[in-house]
C-alpha cells in the first residue's frame, strides 16, 4: 500500500510523526512518502528539530512559501498534483486544518485518490476562522475520518457523514506529548530562569482577531499586565504579534532582559522547551488550539483567549475555560486559578498515546 502523508507547518510534523513511526512497523505492507508543502517556513525546523524529536525528514518539499490564502492554496494544488500523478498513491493522509490540509485533499480527490483526515470533525462554528473553512471542506471530501473525541463524531454525524467513514482513534498530538514528556521534564530551562514550579504563567497570542486590532490587543495586554503583578508571564512572542505591538506602540507592556518579571518576552521556543515550561506552569493563557489539548493532559489550568473553541472536549472534561478577549473575563478566570479555584479535569477517552497505532491498524484493515 502506497501512502502519501502531507504536512504544511511545524505542528503538522508533530501530528504525522507518530503515524509514520507506526507505519514503519509494517515495512512489507506499507510504503509511505512524506510531502512537506512548505506552507510555513520555520527557522526552528532545523536539523536539531528532526534529530532531537525524531521527526521524520520530508521526502519531498514543495517549497510553497507564504502568500494570500488563495495564492497559497492554488500553488499547493498545482505542485501537489504533480506529485500525485508521478507517485500514484493508494491513499493520501492529511492532518490538522491548515491550507495544505484542504488543498491536498481537493487535489487528491479530483485524481480519484482516497483521502484520510486526521483530527476530523473539530468545529468552532466561526466562519471568520480560515481553519474552520479548511476543516469543513476537508471533511466533506474525505473517505476516512479519524476523530480525536466523541464530540467530533457527533459533529460529523450531524453533517450527514455515514458511520462507516468515522473512526474514533484518539489524539495523535497527545501521542507526541507523552513520548517526549520525560525528555522535556529533564530540561533545565525553568531552573536557569530562576523559576519555581507553579510560580509563573505562560502565554501564546497570535490570532488576527486578537492582535490586529489595537483596542482589542490593548485590552488583552491590560489584563495580562495586571495578572503579571502576581505571577510573571513568560511570552515566546509570535512574529505577527511583535510586529503589531511595534506598530501600535504597545511595547511598554513587555519586559525583556535577564530578569523574569511582568510579561517577559522570549523568542519563539522549541517544542521541548515550551512543553517543559507549560508542565510546570501555574496556568497557560493561549489563543492556540493544540495547547488546550496539551494542558488538559498535563493537568494545568488553561485560559483560552478566544470566543469559541473547536476543542470543546477540553472544557467539558479537561482544564480549559474559554473567556474571550475582554479584560474583565480574563482577569476573573486568572484570579480563580491564582486562588486555587479551578477544575483539575480528566484526560479524555483514548488520549493514551496509542492513536497512531489505531490509525495504522484501521488503514491496514481496509486492505486496499
Amino acid at each position: 500500500m502506497k501512502i502519501i502523508n502531507v504536512v504544511g507547518a511545524r505542528p503538522n510534523f508533530m501530528k504525522i510523526a507518530p503515524i509514520i513511526e507506526a507505519m514503519n512497523r509494517y515495512p512489507d505492507q506499507m510504503h509511505h512518502i512524506l510531502v512537506h508543502t512548505g506552507q510555513h517556513y520555520d527557522q526552528k525546523m532545523s536539523k536539531v528539530f528532526f534529530e532531537e524529536l525524531g521527526m521524520p525528514m520530508p521526502d519531498i518539499d514543495l517549497g510553497i512559501g507564504s502568500g494570500s490564502h488563495a495564492e497559497q492554496t492554488a500553488r499547493i494544488m498545482v505542485e501537489f498534483e504533480k506529485v500525485c500523478v508521478k507517485e500514484r498513491p493508494d491513499m493520501v493522509i492529511v492532518v490538522g486544518d491548515v491550507n495544505s490540509t484542504m488543498a491536498c485533499t481537493i487535489t487528491a480527490k479530483k485524481l480519484g485518490i482516497k483521502v484520510a483526515h486526521v483530527e476530523a470533525g473539530l468545529r468552532s462554528r466561526d466562519m471568520n476562522m480560515p481553519e474552520e473553512i479548511n476543516r469543513l471542506c476537508t471533511d466533506v471530501l474525505c473517505d476516512t475520518l479519524f476523530i480525536t473525541d466523541r464530540i467530533a463524531g457527533q459533529n460529523l454525524k450531524a453533517e450527514g457523514v455515514s458511520d462507516e467513514k468515522i473512526f474514533f482513534v484518539g489524539n495523535v498530538m497527545i501521542d507526541t506529548l507523552l513520548k517526549h514528556k520525560e525528555m522535556a521534564r529533564k530540561l533545565t530551562l525553568r531552573e536557569d530562569l530562576g523559576l519555581e514550579p507553579g510560580s509563573y504563567a505562560t502565554l501564546t497570542l497570535h490570532r488576527p482577531s486578537n492582535v490586529d486590532d489595537r483596542a482589542i490587543l490593548t485590552e488583552i495586554l491590560d489584563a495580562l499586565s495586571e495578572i503579571s503583578k502576581e505571577t510573571p508571564i513568560i511570552f515566546p512572542i509570535h512574529p505577527r504579534t511583535r510586529k503589531m505591538a511595534d506598530q501600535f506602540g504597545l511595547n511598554h507592556y513587555f519586559t525583556e532582559g535577564r530578569k523574569v518579571e511582568g510579561i517577559w518576552l522570549t523568542e519563539p521556543l522549541g517544542y521541548l522547551e515550551f512543553l517543559h515550561l507549560n508542565m510546570n506552569a501555574k496556568m497557560v493563557l493561549t489563543d492556540s488550539g493544540g495547547l488546550q489539548e496539551e494542558t488538559t493532559v498535563l493537568g494545568v489550568p488553561c485560559i483560552t483567549l478566544r470566543h469559541n473553541t473547536e476543542r470543546p472536549i477540553t472544557c467539558e472534561e479537561g482544564t480549559n475555560v474559554v473567556v474571550g478577549n475582554r479584560r474583565t473575563k480574563i482577569l476573573g478566570a486568572a484570579q480563580q486559578v491564582l486562588n486555587g479555584q479551578f477544575s483539575s479535569g480528566r484526560i479524555p477517552e483514548k488520549w493514551d498515546g496509542k492513536a497512531a497505532e489505531r490509525i495504522v491498524e484501521t488503514i491496514l484493515g481496509m486492505g486496499m
